[in-house]
């Protein structure tokens, strides 16, 4: 069965922000990557940034969902390093955060496009506050830890460890930050239970 022209679209999108980056993603480009007319994409989406944040839906609903899933059981800090760690070496191998990366780069120049970015940040923001909740209740720190902050801050801090480490393409510092946290994450799991006794 063919697959249908908006979702060759969209794919197309895709393929082309991960491969030329922001600036090199035109509707030529995108039509080109897709073997389709660029017409289809003023047709069915009105513009290029219009598909481009329609195709980071798509990508973001996909790994939101396995992210929930991942992280739906998990109540402590050991466990959470390990998941982190499976799922950010998922994120390259989708190139989801590639495409994160270049559209919040992109929306720099074109500030209705920053708004669009900034809302659809917020489902991240929701889950990394929901996580740090579930793995802090409980505990002597349930009542201290600001959790909306946190899950801000591990948005950010994220989306800027892959954003520093595309500019050389260099990605071991930021796999160590992961070993780092695995090694620590028995500690707070140990810091977590004593509290709570």
């Amino acid at each position: 069965m063919a697959e249908p022209t908006k979702q060759r679209i969209v794919t197309a999108a895709l393929r082309t922000l991960t491969q030329v980056g922001f600036a090199g993603t035109s509707a030529r480009a995108i039509a080109r990557v897709g073997h389709f007319n660029q017409a289809l994409i003023f047709y069915h989406f009105g513009g290029v940034h219009e598909l481009l944040l329609a195709a980071l839906d798509e990508s973001s609903s996909r790994r939101l969902a396995r992210y929930r899933e991942a992280l739906a059981d998990l109540r402590s800090v050991t466990d959470l390093a390990l998941v982190m760690r499976q799922l950010y070496e998922e994120d390259l191998e989708t190139g989801h955060v590639a495409v994160v990366q270049e559209l919040v780069a992109g929306a720099s120049a074109y500030p209705e496009l920053g708004q669009a970015m900034a809302q659809r940040m917020r489902p991240w923001v929701d889950l990394s506050r929901d996580t740090v909740e579930r793995v802090v209740r409980g505990t002597g720190f349930e009542a201290l830890v600001p959790t909306g902050d946190l899950g801000f801050a591990i948005t950010a801090l994220y989306l800027g460890m892959e954003t520093v480490a595309h500019l050389d393409g260099d990605r071991a510092p930021a796999r160590s930050l992961f070993d780092l946290a695995s090694r620590f994450a028995p500690l707070a799991d140990l810091l977590l239970r004593r509290r709570a006794g």
